[in-house]
This record gives structure tokens, C-alpha cells and sequence, in this order.
């Protein structure tokens, strides 16, 4: 007789070869109590003798899990980024701590995109609840901030992870330290004797715009440094950066120096500054959030604030996991610090 081939091995067959009974398999699968050691060897043994590979549906069957977890990430954002090729890897960096993670767990990892102003972002989002069933949500900004979303979540039971967001409400809290971030830029800057030090902000609806704002002030204030006219306001996008850098050039007390929220406005920056005949570092000082791959390969190389994207959506996995297997969970948010990576962009004033 042939060998049967490996996609074709379904629990039926491991049940039969064992000897037990479907439920048995299903509780060895994941790794439930209550289930004797011989039959969890004589399960185990024809796992591997037929080659079997778990599926959601099989693990679904030992209770109401799903084993499924669902990121939202911004819809309008996301596409637009992907659509002009000029994402950046923030969200591959959210695939690869959450998938990793939850591998390790038995779980799946979705990415569902959803525009968080929309005016039909319940039915959308009860839609997805209601297809996919999942066992969690890991919220991105600015979903996470959206009480709308974190209200209906809590009313379907569904245990989820705010990421980007310490205002009160369910879930589970989890931020990168953006406001030390900006003051250790800052920090870096005022140490290379740099004192017009501007400051291009992210838009308000994001929460870590404001803590980013919050750590820039801090930082100056401690070094006794006036903020007066050195901040400047993007959206993100490298339109907004160009124009935000322009309004910090032509104020009168221009920077030396210029900390940018994101990449896309820092390269706007870089650009605008090459333009008008701005040597980087030599006359202006250049320093970027998120450090994708593009700002390492500039020239110069851009001295950038890397962030734990990967690291903080594995946290936001295992704490709910945690929660679905009745485990301890720790109280309050959780916060994760970034680093700095410093490279050509950045030296001592003139």
C-alpha cells in the first residue's frame, strides 16, 4: 500500500491508530490536563508516526478557543503607505513578534486592516468577530486608543492588548517609552552642544505624539533650554515633514539640529535641507524614529530611535495567552525602552 501522504493525515486517522477517542486527540494537541500519560504517549506516538500536523479546527474541537489571534492595524494608513511603496516595517516587524509568539503557543496570527474612522467600523469589526472567532485582539494605533473598538471587545468577552495607548481601559496596556526616547535623543544632541534643538511632532490623534512632545520639553528644560519656536507639527507623511521642516528653518531662531517622529519626515527633512544648501551634520544634525531599513542606507546614515516593535507584540501574544489559560497576568501597563543607534547624521554644532 502507499504511503499516505502527510496533508491527508486528519485527527480521525490519529484517533483510529491510537485507539482513543477524538476529544482524547484533541486534548494532547493542546496540551490539557486531565489526560493519562499512556494515552498521551499512544497519541503522541501516532502523531509522529503519521506524520500529523494540527489544525485550527482540530484544536477548536477540545473547546471554544479558536487559537486565533487578530492584530487591527490601520486600514487607510497601511494601504496608502503600501500603495506609494513607501511603507515602512513597522508592520513586519508587528508580524514577526506576534507570528513568532504565537507559534510557540499553537496559535495563528491574522492581520485584519480596518479604518478607525469609519462610519461602518462596527459592523466591519463585528463582521471579523463574528468569521473568525478569535480568541484575541492586538490593538495598533490608533485603534488602540478608540473606545468604541475596546467597548465592544469587552462586551464579546474577547481578551485583547492596546498597544500604543496607556489611557484607562481594558485590555492590557503595552507602550514603547516614547517619551524617554525623545529625551535620550535629546539628551545625545544637548551633549554634542547642541541648543536649538526643534522637534517635528506626529499628529495628535496619536497618542505617543503627545509622550514624544512630553520627553523633547523635559529634556531642554533640564538643561535649561528654551522650546520657543522649535516645534513643528507632520502627520507622518513626508509632504507634512517637508513642510514642518520648512516652518523650522524659516523661524527666526532656526535649529542646529531637528528631531523627526518618524522616518518618512526625516528623509523629508533630509531632502528639504540638501535643497537649501544645509550640510548634514556639518550644519544641521538629523535624528529619526523608527529606524526602517531606508535611513540606515542614506547618506548620511540617519542616527534614529529604534523601537521594540517586534519584542512589545510578543508581550501583547503571551499576555493573552496568559489570560486564556486562566494564568496570572501582571497588573498595570507594561512599558518597553527603546534604544538609539548613532550614525553620521549627528555631530557638534558649528
Amino acid at each position: 500500500m502507499a504511503p499516505r501522504r502527510r496533508q491527508s493525515v486528519t485527527i480521525r486517522h490519529v484517533a483510529a491508530d491510537a485507539g482513543v477517542s477524538l476529544q482524547t486527540v484533541s486534548r494532547v494537541i493542546n496540551k490539557e490536563p486531565n489526560v493519562r500519560p499512556e494515552m498521551m504517549e499512544r497519541v503522541r506516538a501516532s502523531i509522529a508516526k503519521l506524520g500529523y500536523v494540527p489544525s485550527i479546527a482540530a484544536q477548536r474541537m477540545g473547546g471554544s478557543r479558536s487559537y486565533l489571534i487578530v492584530a487591527l492595524n490601520d486600514r487607510e494608513r497601511t494601504i496608502a503607505d503600501w500603495r506609494n511603496r513607501q511603507g515602512t516595517d513597522w508592520v513586519d516587524q508587528m508580524m514577526l513578534g506576534g507570528m513568532l509568539t504565537c507559534a510557540e503557543h499553537g496559535y495563528r496570527l491574522i492581520v485584519e486592516l480596518v479604518d478607525t474612522h469609519s462610519d461602518h467600523i462596527e459592523r466591519e469589526l463585528l463582521g471579523a468577530i463574528a468569521a473568525l472567532q478569535p480568541d484575541g485582539v492586538i490593538l495598533t494605533p490608533p485603534h488602540s486608543e478608540n473606545p468604541l473598538i475596546t467597548r465592544m471587545l469587552e462586551a464579546h468577552g474577547i481578551s485583547f492588548a492596546r498597544i500604543g495607548s496607556l489611557k484607562l481601559g481594558g485590555g492590557f496596556a503595552l507602550a514603547i517609552d516614547d517619551e524617554g526616547a525623545a529625551r535620550m535623543a535629546t539628551d545625545h544632541l544637548i551633549g554634542l552642544g547642541h541648543r536649538g534643538i526643534g522637534l517635528i511632532a506626529g499628529p495628535d490623534e496619536y497618542e505617543l505624539s503627545g509622550w514624544r512632545v512630553e520627553g523633547w520639553r523635559k529634556a531642554m528644560a533640564a538643561a535649561g533650554i528654551s522650546c520657543d519656536g522649535l516645534l513643528a507639527q507632520g502627520d507622518f507623511s513626508f509632504a507634512s515633514g517637508r513642510s514642518a521642516a520648512s516652518a523650522l528653518f524659516d523661524a527666526a531662531r532656526a535649529p542646529t539640529a531637528i528631531i523627526a517622529s518618524n522616518d518618512q519626515m526625516a528623509l523629508a527633512t533630509l531632502e528639504l535641507a540638501r535643497e537649501r544648501g544645509l550640510r548634514v551634520p556639518d550644519e544641521l544634525s538629523l535624528i529619526s524614529f523608527d529606524d526602517t531599513p531606508i535611513v540606515r542606507f542614506v547618506h548620511p546614515a540617519l542616527t534614529a530611535v529604534i523601537q521594540p516593535i517586534a519584542a512589545v507584540t510578543a508581550r501583547a501574544v503571551e499576555l493573552i495567552v496568559a489570560e486564556q489559560s486562566g494564568q496570572p497576568t501582571p497588573p498595570g501597563p507594561i512599558m518597553l525602552p527603546a534604544e538609539l543607534a548613532i550614525r553620521a547624521s549627528t555631530g557638534a554644532p558649528r
